[in-house]
Order: C-alpha cells, then structure tokens, then sequence
C-alpha cells in the first residue's frame, strides 16, 4: 500500500476528478504529523462514516489510530456506501485544522463588527443561553425564538426536539433553499403524506431491464452524487433503457449517458414538460385508466398543455425543433415505465414549483408510478423521519400540531405552511420576521448568512435580534460577527448521534477520538440547553450520556415487533436490518397503503393525483402547472437584458467543495484557489476575457469579482458559478424576489454581465 504525500494527492484528485472513488485505489492517506508518523505505539482500528458529502452518502470508513489521534484512512470493507473521494479522505486536514473553534466564547464588542470574543466556561454559556431564551419566552413568548441549522442534518431531529418542547414551532434548515420546494411540488401533485413524498420528490433511478426511458433533469450526479451515479447508469450498461438529458450545461452526465441532450434556456423546463405532456397525450401514449379512475384536473390540464407545440416551445427553451422532436419520439416509442430524475435545485426559479409540478405529472401520466421500473413509493416505510430519528423523538408528531398556528410564515406563505407537517419554518423571510417582531432570538447550529439572497439583510437580522447563540467548527465573519456567543462542536469522526440508516438497515456510528479542545457534540449540546432551560426529564439532565440517552429514546419510540436494545445495536457491528412485515407491492395507491385510514386513494383533497391542485386553487394561485417566465429574464425584462445580457446560473457543485464547506482543507482548497465562473467561449471572446483573468460579474443587486474559465461545456448566454466563496458571494448578485408558492429565489436564472476587472 503506497503512502501519499500532498503532491501526489493533488496529481491524484485531478486526474481522476477530486469527487472519484480515490480510496479505491487502495491508497494510504496518512497524518503529516511527524510525532505520529515515528510513534511506536500500537495501531488501533475504529469505524465510522464520513460526512462531508452533504451528510448523504454516509460513505464507511476504516481509520486507523496511534496515540489516540487519527494516522490513517481507508475504506470500510462490506459497508452499504464505501467510494470514499478526495473530501473524506483529506478531512484528516479538518478533524486537526488549527482554525477548529475549540471553547466557547461570548462577544465582547457590539454586533456587526469584527468579533471580539472572550473565552467562557461551558456553564457559563449555557447558563446564559436558558437566560436569554426564557426571558424572550416570558418576554414575548416562545414563538420568538427560533431554532436554526444550516448544512448539518445531523443535529436537525434534536433541535427539532428543543424547539417544540420548548414552546417554538420555529425549527428551521437550510432546506428552505434548498430540496424541500421539490417535496413541496411533490405534496402538490399526491398529497402531504410524508413518506410519500419524499419517496418521489427527487425522482427516481432507472431500474435495469425495466425502465425504458429516464430523463434526467438538471442532475450531474458523478459530480454531485458520485455515490449514485452508478445507480444511474445502470440501466445504460443493459442497453435497454434511453436517456435523454435536460441541462443547459454539457456535464460529465451527459458524456455518460446521453442519447439525446436538450440544452434549454436555464428557467424554462416547465415548458418542456408540458409539451412532452401535450404530446404524449396527442399521440394516446398515456395511461387511460389510470387517468381516468385516479386523475384529478386532468381534463383542465389536457386542454392547457394544448398550447406548447413543439414550436412554440422550442422558441421558448431556445432549442431546435427537431431536437424537441426527437425527445417526444423516443418518450412515444419506448413507452412506460419512465423516470425523471431530478435534483434538489430544479425549483430554484420564481416559477419553480409549478415547473417542477409540470416534471413530476410525467409519470402518474405514462403510468410509471410505483411499477417496477418506474418510481417507486417506499414499502412499509418505518415511522423514521428524515433526519434519522422518529416522529416520537423530535415530537413533530404530539407537540407541532398544537404549535402549528403560531408559524410566522403561515402569514407570508401558507401553502408551505400547510403542507409542511414534519416542521421546518420557511427562513427566507427572516428579516421579515425580525422586522415585525416575529424573531426576537436565535440558536443556530451550521448557519452560514451566504446561503440567502442578498445576504447582509440576513445578516442585519441576526444582528437586530436581542440574542443569538451560534455553534460551529469555525469562526466564520460572514455570519458570527452577527452573533452574541459561538460554541465549538464536534466533528463526524468525533460523535455518534444519529444512527446509520440504509433502507431498513441501521448501525450504530461510534466516536472514533473525543471531541477536540472543550467541543461537544450536538446532540449533546441541545440537550444540555434543554435541561437548563428547565426540561430535565425531556432531555434526560444532559452530560457526557446524552447522544447515548438520545439514541436509547429513538430505539424506544421505533415502530418494530420486536424492540431494539442499545446494547443490541452496538453489538451488531455490520449494523441490523429491520424486516418488513410482509411482501413488497406495486400500485400502493390501490391497496389502501397511504392514507391513515385505509382507503384507497393518496392524501391530496380529491384523493387523486391533482394534475390541478385544489391546495393551490384555496389559496388564490392557478391550479394548474403554468408555465411563467422568470421574473427576470431576457423574455420577460427585455430592458434589463438589454444591460444585463447573460443568465446566470448559481450553486451548480464541484467535485472538491460541498457547498460552501471544505474551504478551510488546504489540499482541496488547493485544487480550486479562488472562486471561478464559467463563460462559453464566444461570450468571452466577445469581451476580451481569456481564462484566469479576473472579471466582474454584476446584476442589478450587486457585483463581485472571480477567476474566468472558458470553456464550450455550457449554452451560449449563461455563465455558471459555484457559491459559497466569502471573497465572491454570489448570493449577493441575486435579488430577493421569490416564488410566491414556495419562497424559493431564483438562483438558477437571473440575469448579469461579465467584464474585466
């Protein structure tokens, strides 16, 4: 097994692609550390997962100690997700990065300057943060106080926990900008049903042998997903499946797998939906019966789509006709079962949400869902939530129904507020809320102020806010020069909180090392706030147990026949698989299988699948899934076009970086120095822009400066930049004009220009 020095890491990652399987190459990722490296001490094996691909893949690994500190990364053998990439195993960079807050600290100068901060006793700050948030409490009410994470899903369910035992329906994530407006366009189109939702939200795989055509939308998975590309092309490796691919951009996918590529106007897609449904309805390659016993709206919808030709939308998405022409045959020809696969930034426009209702309405109309073959809604789902836990845990089950008609954004968008029954506050209208009195405090765990449009609002509102109380690995300006307290917490490898999950299968993830410096897990800090802030019982008096107690709870309120011990799932070292109660079924819908009481049908309001949405029509908006343009587009705002000619498009991944994370891993962040934005070769030459010069991007709300790259990987008249550089926040460019259904910005389609620096 070859050692790997920095150098060759950095040879390696770019030539494979810094998001390939690296520890496939069975290749020793060592601790510079000369002390360990000349240690004699025994090695000692601990197993764990890696987090650092957003918290999906939970990709297993083997690490290997001397000294109690961790000397070596390898991947975990026999392990569900094990592809470790360049971010896992570099991490050894931020497990023992020097910039890691490691106490917690309070500010000692006033808000929204640079921080000054003074080291504090752990008692001290959670002493204080019971103070503040009980006098808001007594003040005010519970309501103001808001709970808060950004990246971090792990800590979501406890916080959740905090929040509603606390008083406060006001739990909220870096999702509502995010993936939950695609959940969201899912409960419009089959109902609020959670766990049928979130089974269809994203679309599906294509199933070898079985799905005949897979669309996929706007999803660069061997950048963004490598762990599932695999899955993905699957059913290309049986020759038995077309793809088509609907993306602006010419992306590693679309090499891959392609037989047809629709490179459309970026904000467009949701006529390109429709005039697939027009067509497959015109040509009879659609599901009659299933139209006809289990279609709400469809006639309404029939007659609608009616309007997008084949030219008519080609003029609009700014494709050729014929390409469009193509697509339609190959959907004709192959028939059913189909997929679309999608990403959790297909909605990210001012129409997004219909857009994405136009996507999904694709498979309920072929009679591709819950098939084999086509997507598929989850058998027997576990009363698990999607953060890892139970409902009973995070007590959205008992308390947020009682909590439900305190939501500030009931007020500002009541169709997220009525369809969210798992709980997650909509935070895009958070100076709003500040501004009317609706927040008055925060606990925040992972929040980043880049995340949201026009950022310094975001940014004035946590400084307005009487207290706000931060917990993070680092001390990031953008957001905790904003804060009156910041507290360390621990990282993946240093925590056990929440379980593994893999379907029905769940391992119990153990601390490799203790926390460094005076760090605590989250899970462990929440329940320490909770106890202080007088719940003893609901948080079990905190400490050193707390992530054990938290996991001892979750085992006991698991809806399984035979209940499962702590001591039982530590024991199972290659985890344990709950087993379903009967068979698998198709058709789910038919059985009864989704609805709380019994009958046949889905939970939207008519019982069908709504190709138009009675929750939408309640509410004022159009029932149907309409095409509108961005609210700034060349179509749209010729005017502004006129100034501002190119479309931008933000937030789409690199292999090195997950959001805005890794920034402080000096061997990733040395694959991409500075922030880069991509232009299509005749728009630079155009501007006399050649690759490495510094150019200024601006749209009417802003401008900052990056590196170009030129490139002919995307559609004439965009650019493409990735977000969550703090010396090039791309958010700042964005305005905050949302879609009025699910307040979601248009990150993916405003417009811009490009000049030199």
């Amino acid at each position: 097994m070859a050692k790997i020095s920095r150098r060759t890491f950095l040879k390696l990652a770019t030539a494979t692609g810094a998001g390939a399987a690296l520890a496939n190459s069975n290749i020793l990722f060592q601790n510079v550390d000369p002390a360990l490296a000349e240690s004699t001490s025994p090695e000692v094996v601990k197993y764990t997962h890696c987090v650092q691909c957003n918290h999906g893949p939970r990709c297993g690994t083997k690490l290997i100690l001397k000294d109690d500190k961790i000397y070596r990364i390898e991947k975990r053998e026999n392990y569900n997700n094990n592809d470790l990439c360049a971010k896992g195993l570099a991490s050894l960079q931020d497990i023992y990065n020097p910039k890691r807050v490691l106490y917690p600290m309070k500010r000692t100068n006033p808000k929204g300057e640079p921080s000054k901060w003074e080291r504090i006793s752990w008692d001290e700050a959670i002493a204080t943060i019971a103070e503040k948030l009980n006098g808001i409490k007594e003040k005010y009410g519970a309501d103001k106080v808001f709970f808060l994470t950004g990246d971090p899903k792990e800590p979501r369910s406890v916080l959740q926990r905090l929040a509603y035992t606390f008083g406060s329906p006001h739990m909220g994530t870096e999702s509502s900008t995010c993936y939950l407006a695609a959940e969201l366009a899912t409960k419009l189109v089959y109902g609020p049903e959670w766990h049928t939702a979130s089974s269809l939200a994203m679309g599906a795989m294509p199933t070898p042998g079985k799905t005949k055509v897979a669309i996929i939308w706007g999803n660069n998975a061997s950048i963004s997903s490598t762990f599932s590309f695999n899955r993905i092309k699957n059913a290309r490796d049986s020759s038995t499946c077309k793809y088509i691919l609907v993306d602006p951009r010419v992306t590693s996918n679309v090499h891959a797998l392609a037989d047809l590529h629709i490179q459309l106007r970026p904000g467009t897609d949701g006529a390109l939906a429709l005039c697939f449904g027009n067509a497959l309805i015109e040509a009879g390659a659609y599901d009659k019966e299933f139209v006809e016993k289990w279609a709400h709206g469809f006639e309404e919808y029939k007659e609608y789509v009616k309007e997008f030709t084949v030219e008519k939308t080609a003029g609009i998405c700014e494709v050729p006709a014929e390409v469009i022409q193509k697509a339609i045959d190959i959907l004709v020809s192959e028939g059913a079962p189909i997929v679309c696969k999608a990403s959790a930034a297909f909605p990210h426009h001012t129409n997004g949400v219909d857009s994405y209702r136009a996507v999904q309405l694709l498979v309920p109309l072929t009679g591709s869902l819950d098939v084999p073959g086509g997507p598929a809604i989850a058998n027997e789902p576990l009363n698990i939530d999607q953060w890892n836990t139970t409902f009973e845990f995070c007590r959205s089950k008992d308390l947020l129904p009682k909590l439900d008609h305190l939501r500030a954004d009931r007020e500002y968008y009541p169709v997220w507020a009525d369809l969210d029954k798992q709980g997650s506050v909509q935070l895009n209208v958070l100076p709003e809320y500040v501004k009317t009195g609706k927040a008055k405090a925060a606990l925040m765990f992972g929040v980043n102020c880049m995340m949201w449009p026009q950022s310094q609002e975001y940014q004035k509102a946590f400084q307005d806010m009487e207290f706000c109380a931060a917990v993070d690995i680092y001390d990031n300006p953008w957001t905790h020069d904003y804060v009156d307290m910041l507290l360390p917490t621990a990282v993946s490898w240093e925590r056990s909180c929440p379980v593994t999950l893999f379907g029905r299968k769940m391992i119990l993830r153990e601390p490799a090392v203790k926390p460094a410096g005076e760090a605590r897990p989250d899970y462990r800090i929440c329940c320490d706030i909770g106890t202080a802030l007088g719940y003893k019982e609901e948080f079990w008096g905190g400490g050193e147990e707390s992530e054990k107690n938290c996991i001892k709870e979750f085992l006991r309120t698991l809806d399984v026949d035979k209940p499962i011990t702590y001591e039982e799932l530590q024991a199972a070292k290659d985890g344990l698989v709950i087993p379903m109660r009967g068979e698998p079924k198709n058709k789910k819908w038919e059985l009864g299988l989704l609805r709380e009481d019994g009958k046949p049908g889905f939970t939207t309001p008519t019982g069908k699948v709504e190709f138009a949405s009675e929750t939408l029509k309640d509410h004022g908006f159009d029932a149907l899934p309409k095409y509108k343009e961005p609210h700034i587009s060349p179509v749209s705002q010729p005017e502004v076009f006129a100034k501002y000619p190119l479309i931008l498009s933000t937030g789409n991944r690199v292999p090195m970086f997950t959001h805005s994370k890794q920034r402080n891993i000096p061997w990733l962040r040395e694959l991409m120095p500075d922030p880069i934005v991509r232009l299509y070769k005749a728009d630079a030459e155009e501007r006399g822009i050649k690759s490495g010069d510094e150019v200024l991007i601006s749209t009417p709300h802003g401008e900052i400066k990056a590196k170009a790259e030129v490139t002919v990987l995307l559609k004439p008249g965009m650019i493409d930049i990735f977000h969550g550089w703090a010396q090039a926040n791309v958010n700042l460019l964005i305005p905050r004009d949302f879609d009025p259904i699910s307040a979601f910005p248009a990150y993916k389609s405003t417009l811009c220009q490009v000049t030199k620096a």
